[in-house]
């Protein structure tokens, strides 16, 4: 039976509700960065206006494990600023939280996405000399991925070969060849090679890196197929791997546990991250 594309990746179809979502992600944001610590917003990394990072420091910022957030929207839409509340959870737990804007498709290609994710990367480690535990969603699950699977040493000789070793990856798209017969290619503007070339489930993964693919339970059985799909080809690569459906949950509600400090999902980040910490002292 073929598998209609159009149907399993339109998510906003499938959650209806998906406007009051994001009005609702909006005002929890807003209301974050109103009472957040020592909070940085806008800092430039590159020369475009969305290659911004807003920085949620930790209130023992000098010595506290560091997080990036990456944000979804099908590479084509929504805003940094709209998941400002997920860095609560992390940040009442100790993580420094840095929330990473880019250019959107059809202006930029995600290969070129990819490349600013890293150059965002770089300079948090110019900056602050830690690695990055990454999370991100959707859009930005895929963008974690791939920066897990970098080999940092080639790409900037002053940083850690594994500057980015784990990451968190929530409803993520891992196998971007199904994207090519989705409706959301007008801006994508994806072939079949291009497909493939900037899928993180065709990488060659270091061994020893780690990497969560969770998903939500109401999600569509492509998304359950993606995240399942990374962590056993990862696996066989030898890196760690997890997955996890979330009870309940749908592709948006999925990361509201984030903003929770003690929710399972943003213990497991902070585990991850005090992890990393540990690991580079």
């Amino acid at each position: 039976m073929s598998i209609d594309y159009e149907v399993e990746y339109d998510n906003r179809a499938r959650v209806p509700k998906h406007p009051e979502i994001f009005a609702r992600w909006q005002r929890e944001a807003a209301a974050y960065r109103a009472s957040a610590h020592n909070v940085k917003l806008g800092i430039s990394y590159g020369p475009s206006l969305r290659r911004t990072i807003d920085t949620f420091p930790a209130k023992d910022d000098d010595h506290a494990p560091l997080a990036m957030f990456i944000h979804g929207g099908w590479w084509r839409s929504l805003e940094p600023s709209m998941f400002s509340q997920l860095a609560a959870g992390p940040n009442a737990r100790g993580i420094t939280v840095a929330v990473v804007g880019y250019d959107l498709c059809p202006h930029v290609s995600i290969a070129d996405i990819i490349e600013q994710i890293r150059t965002a990367c770089l300079f948090l480690w110019r900056k602050r000399r830690q690695r990055i535990v990454i999370y991100g969603h959707s859009a930005g699950g895929h963008l974690a991925a791939c920066m897990v699977a970098q080999d940092w040493k080639a790409l900037a000789s002053d940083a850690p070969a594994d500057l980015v070793p784990a990451a968190y990856a929530i409803s993520g798209v891992f196998d971007l060849l199904p994207l090519v017969h989705v409706s959301q290619n007008q801006d994508l503007r994806l072939d079949e090679a291009e497909a493939r070339r900037i899928s993180p489930l065709h990488w060659n993964v270091p061994a020893g890196r780690s990497l969560d693919a969770v998903v939500g339970a109401l999600e569509s059985s492509e998304f359950l197929r993606q995240s399942k799909s990374i962590v056993e080809a990862w696996r066989r690569a030898q890196a760690l791997t997890r997955y996890e459906e979330i009870a309940g949950a749908n592709h948006f509600t999925v990361i509201d546990p984030l903003s929770d400090p003690n929710s399972a999902m943003t213990a497991r980040v902070a585990a991850m991250a005090y992890s990393v910490n540990a690991a580079a002292i």
